[in-house]
């Protein structure tokens, strides 16, 4: 059996991180730049500001959907200063288009730290682009919190100490949802459809954890950018699977449930929560279709797709009773007026309000140090309906996930959320049965 293990090679990068450190270009300041008298680095931090950025798909094939990410987390940011910000300090977030193209990313990020004078970065998205970066903002001893993507490589606390993921990692997630497929689908043949990078092989690795390999009839890939994916499509449609299970961005989770309805099939889809957000590929569904002049209904077409994902619903009666989505709900009305409210809107929010938690543990004068060291506390309790894996040597994030399927146009809970790791299948999804916490009553964390 495969053993996947997050801390694989941080020996090795142990003694480059060191080195790497010691010749940052950016960190290591020892005046309280503003920050009033703590010793560290406070880059970014003044007396009445805290400025930090972030990198997202405005625009190109991942902008649907993701591009509404950055607008909301600001809106929550909004929120807090209207409130006295942090600390007496209100909190600027600058976030840059990179099109989802790594050499954007490369250019935006380098702006945001070396001109902009950011003091984390907070959110970056994707895969592809965000590992172009990583060793920059960790050379430069730039906090890297909360990056939008499940890449296991985020875990490395080791050979970058200053970065921590947010949402479950692929492999976690992959577990996750093979379990499901296993004890749901026994017997039923199986393909898969995967972005090829990290994201689509680390989903695959955990799929096969549970999946046996003899109900795996086809394994297909697709490249960000082209939108071809007919040969794809036509060779799931030839294996005959029954199901089939997509680690893929929403606008090719879109492609691909309006190319096996073309391709005369009509499999099972078990889509990863980067490409299921109903309100998102509903939209993107209905999109796509008119531009090929038919006229579908985005709900109808989402209709018994089963999903994943560790915020809590924000469609359905549950939605209605949850404080979190109440809360996030009332600050996009006054915030983003106009903008619907979705999964990725969700997703901002968070982020959000746990970069406000561990700044307010990060002390009345932050510094870099400081904020990594809250990060790692364990002490955060936020939206999620799993907990976060944050500690010393775990820079993970959310520890597992609450499998949905899409009734009536509604996310519904299958079983409990399930929580996991990534080290191998010994450790398969177990219930977490702890009830959430509620959201603080004005909105912000109290520490």
């Amino acid at each position: 059996m495969m053993r996947v293990n997050r801390r694989v090679g941080r020996r090795a990068g142990a003694v480059a991180a060191v080195l790497a450190l010691l010749l940052s270009a950016c960190g290591g300041e020892d005046d309280d730049g503003g920050g009033g008298g703590q010793s560290g680095d406070t880059t970014g931090v003044t007396a009445d500001t805290i400025t930090i950025g972030s990198h997202y798909p405005l625009t190109g094939p991942a902008a649907p959907g993701y591009s509404k990410i950055g607008p909301a987390a600001k809106a929550y940011f909004d929120y807090v200063n209207e409130k006295g910000g942090v600390n007496g300090r209100k909190i600027e977030f600058t976030y840059k288009d990179d099109a989802y193209n790594p050499a954007n990313t490369v250019q935006v990020v380098r702006q945001l730290v070396l001109q902009d004078k950011v003091f984390a970065i907070m959110g970056g998205l994707g895969t592809p682009t965000h590992t172009k970066v990583v060793d920059f903002l960790n050379q430069s001893k730039v906090p890297d919190l909360f990056v939008a993507s499940g890449c296991l490589c985020w875990n490395e606390p080791a050979e970058h100490p200053y970065t921590f993921g947010w949402q479950p990692d692929y492999f976690i997630e992959g577990k996750i949802l093979g379990q499901y497929v296993k004890e749901n689908f026994a017997g039923k043949k199986v393909a898969y459809f995967s972005q090829n990078d990290d994201f689509g092989a680390d989903g695959v690795r955990g799929l096969d954890e549970f999946i046996p390999e003899e109900q795996v009839v086809t394994r297909q890939t697709y490249q960000p950018g082209n939108v071809n994916i007919g040969p794809q499509v036509t060779a799931i449609a030839q294996s005959k699977a029954d199901v089939v299970v997509s680690f893929s961005i929403p606008a090719y989770s879109a492609l691909l449930k309006l190319g096996t309805l073309k391709a005369g099939i009509n499999p099972q889809l078990v889509i990863s929560s980067v490409g299921a957000d109903p309100v998102t590929l509903g939209g993107l569904l209905e999109s796509f279709a008119k531009q090929g002049g038919v006229t579908v209904s985005g709900q109808a077409l989402i209709e018994g797709i089963v999903s994943d994902g560790y915020l809590p619903a924000y469609l359905g009666p549950t939605a209605d009773q949850n404080s979190w989505i109440q809360l996030f709900k009332k600050i996009n009305a006054q915030k983003q007026r106009g903008v619907t409210f979705d999964g990725n809107v969700l997703y901002g929010m968070s982020q959000a309000y746990t970069f406000v938690q561990v700044l307010k543990q990060a002390g009345q004068n932050p510094t870099r140090e400081s904020f990594v060291a809250a990060l790692k506390s364990g002490e955060l309790r936020g939206p999620g309906v799993v907990p976060l894996s944050y500690g010393e040597d775990d820079h993970g994030g959310f520890s597992g996930s609450q499998i949905y399927k899409n009734v009536n146009g509604v996310p519904t809970p299958q079983g409990p959320p399930l929580v996991t790791t990534d080290e191998s299948v010994a450790d398969p999804a177990t219930p977490h049965t702890a009830t959430p916490a509620p959201a603080p009553p004005n909105g912000i964390p109290s520490s």
